[in-house]
């Protein structure tokens, strides 16, 4: 069986974004088409739009227009694998000296992390709550942690919605 060559995933970024969302790392499905979150058990599409994030629900090949409102989307590791549990030490490394320096030249105003997984790799920090944090890693951002939008994640959809919820509430607040 042949496999498909797994694409690079470009991030869509932009200076003073309200909202930077930063994931582990793309799927092999999201290394085959090309766009973020396009594996059909994630349910990041559908949270944002539930959260009234979005005004409607985004397909992942439309990932782009995100940027139409003023959303950005990166992930700690570009390498597209299985699953986290693929990624090296020297990637998370790696990636998080990339991260910080795109979150210190781009300026989001708040930085959303996909999963407290990805909040823990980037920061170092261990014990973490959902929403904001009390101390950003950059100084002059929000970092608020979100439940991973994965099918694997065993939280309740309801309950991942209330969180990304509260990250609206945070956003409009800052950027009204």
């Amino acid at each position: 069986m042949e496999r498909c060559k797994l694409e690079f995933i470009y991030d869509h970024i932009k200076k003073n974004l309200d909202i930077l969302f930063v994931g582990f790392n793309p799927s092999v499905r999201s290394g085959e088409t090309g766009h973020h979150y396009a594996n059909p058990n994630n349910r990041f599409w559908s949270i944002l739009h539930l959260a009234s994030i979005t005004p409607r629900k985004y397909a992942p090949t439309e990932d782009f227009k995100l940027m139409e409102l003023n959303y950005g989307l990166t992930n700690i590791v570009s390498r597209p694998t299985v699953g986290a549990a693929d990624i090296t030490r020297e990637e998370y490394q790696e990636g998080r000296k990339e991260l910080r320096h795109k979150i210190e030249n781009f300026h989001p105003k708040i930085v959303c992390f996909v999963g407290k997984g990805v909040y823990q790799e980037y920061s170092g920090r261990r014990t973490i709550d959902w929403g904001v944090q009390e101390e950003p890693i950059v100084p002059g951002t929000i970092d608020f942690v979100a439940p991973s939008s994965s099918g694997l994640v065993r939280m309740k959809l309801d309950e991942i919605v209330s969180i990304y919820k509260e990250l609206e509430k945070v956003k409009s607040e800052l950027c009204s």
